[in-house]
């Protein structure tokens, strides 16, 4: 399938809690394999499934660090510590970027596309955007967190 579109506020699906994956098959491997394609197209650094319109606990991130492509499958944020403040934007909020409060460094329990399970300890603009595609799936907009909005044209990613 590849690219597939982006869906934008107000669809209701992105304040909806996501359904938990529960069969790992061919399709979700399809699934993630376009969301990569997707996220690479239009220049983002997370995407989550409901951004796609997926009612599904699937999200995969690449910072373009050393740590490349991850892939989560039903992740949960097990321990947070510190606190970080900085710009965010949002693929479903072409051209809205903010500062948001998240916690510096993140434990994340996560499956991969065959079921297998993985923790993942991330710091600084990581440990950001994984939190930012968790809230996705649990139908939390950054923009509920924004402390503060650029103007228009004030940043770019």
């Amino acid at each position: 399938m590849g690219v597939r579109e982006i869906v934008c506020y107000p669809d209701e699906i992105l304040e909806k809690i996501c359904e938990p994956v529960t069969s790992f098959h061919h399709e979700l491997h399809q699934l993630i394999d376009d969301m990569f394609d997707t996220m690479y197209e239009a220049e983002g650094v997370g995407l989550a499934a409901p951004q796609i319109g997926i009612d599904l606990r699937v999200a995969v991130v690449d910072v373009g660090d050393e740590t490349g492509k991850i892939e989560l499958v039903n992740p949960i944020i097990e321990h947070g510590e510190g606190e970080q403040d900085g710009p965010e934007g949002c693929l479903s909020f072409p051209g809205i970027f903010g500062d948001v409060k998240r916690s510096q460094k993140v434990t994340i329990r996560a499956q991969d596309r065959n079921g297998r399970t993985f923790t993942i300890v991330a710091e600084d603009f990581l440990a950001r955007a994984l939190q930012h595609e968790i809230d996705h799936l649990n139908g939390i907009l950054f923009t509920s967190k924004v402390s503060s909005y650029y103007e228009p044209g004030e940043f770019e990613r």
